[in-house]
């Protein structure tokens, strides 16, 4: 049995980390999608929020567990018997930061292969701070994000109100 591991933020999950963990659930026996619960990035939402988001959009989905990690993700791979970490590619600029993670963790642990899946191309353009850009500023994400992250997002962003974190610049 293959078991994959899918590691991220998902601040928040949107249709282009769904698409990825779909293609990857055909691909291996099991799919762990793995919420990161600290990041060095400031987040929108908290790990236990984010984890729900993600449970939500893939909820009985064939051979996919969510699951929340923290740590080296290699670390977390052995912990769980995964031989394999999924990383989607939306960019050609994505390529080298990839590139540069795959290798440093071959170093940590070269029983873990890195498989990279490019992106549909309808989601190329997909970020979690476009998403989150986009929601701060009133625009719809309702064609970027599942139904339950477009709620979470506008019940966050009324709670912020002006204390809304800074975001990078769509409005230029």
């Amino acid at each position: 049995m293959v078991r994959a591991v899918f590691p991220g933020t998902f601040d928040p999950i949107h249709h282009g980390h769904i698409d990825i963990a779909s293609r990857a659930a055909r691909v291996f026996d099991e799919l762990v999608v793995a919420v990161y619960d600290r990041p060095l990035k400031s987040l929108l939402f908290s790990p236990q929020e984010r984890l729900a988001l993600v449970e939500q959009s893939f909820g009985g989905m064939r051979g996919v567990r969510v699951t929340m990690f923290g740590g080296l993700i290699v670390k977390y791979c052995q912990d769980i018997g995964a031989q394999v970490i999924v990383r989607g590619l939306r960019v050609f600029s994505d390529f080298e930061h990839e590139f540069r993670m795959a290798l440093a963790n071959h170093r940590l642990a070269p029983d873990v292969e890195v498989v990279l899946f490019i992106t549909q191309e309808e989601h190329s353009f997909l970020t979690g701070s476009t998403v989150r850009e986009i929601a701060s500023l009133g625009g719809d994400v309702s064609s970027m994000v599942p139904p339950q992250v477009v709620g979470a997002l506008k019940r966050r962003f009324q709670e912020l109100g002006d204390d809304a974190p800074p975001l990078t610049s769509l409005r230029d």
